[in-house]
């Protein structure tokens, strides 16, 4: 889910399309032009998605701000483990929650820096593995 989300936050369609379940996946997928600027993400729970399932769910809010208002997304996600990789399946989005503590976005992250997706972590050790 953090890899999913960073690669939101850096526009990056081509990971996003190669961790997405074909049964769901767009056949296209442009950012180039989307200008949403992604503040942070929160998992409140998971579900199974260890190391020995082959399936998963996540519960996140994920802030983002478009068009100069912020806004989040609350989804239940569904995930499949295909090998060693994990798919999106689909998500059932829930209500809007509360805001989070923000995260500054950067179109570039480097190795030290902050990862985007809140973690906390450096991008080195979160989603840039």
């Amino acid at each position: 889910m953090r890899s999913r989300y960073c690669a939101f936050a850096l526009r990056n369609a081509s990971y996003l399309l190669a961790t997405w379940d074909a049964a769901g996946r767009p056949p296209v997928l442009d950012l180039t032009d989307d200008q949403t600027e992604w503040l942070g993400l929160q998992i409140l729970s998971t579900e199974a998605g260890g190391a020995g399932d082959v399936r998963g769910r996540v519960e996140f809010v994920a802030r983002f701000r478009h068009a100069g208002t912020e806004h989040t997304l609350h989804e239940h996600s569904r995930f499949r483990k295909q090998g060693k990789q994990w798919l999106y399946i689909d998500g059932e989005i829930k209500q809007q929650r509360a805001a989070l503590v923000p995260v500054v976005r950067r179109d570039t992250v480097g190795r030290n820096d902050p990862c985007p997706c809140g973690s906390g972590s450096k991008w080195k050790r979160c989603c840039g593995k």
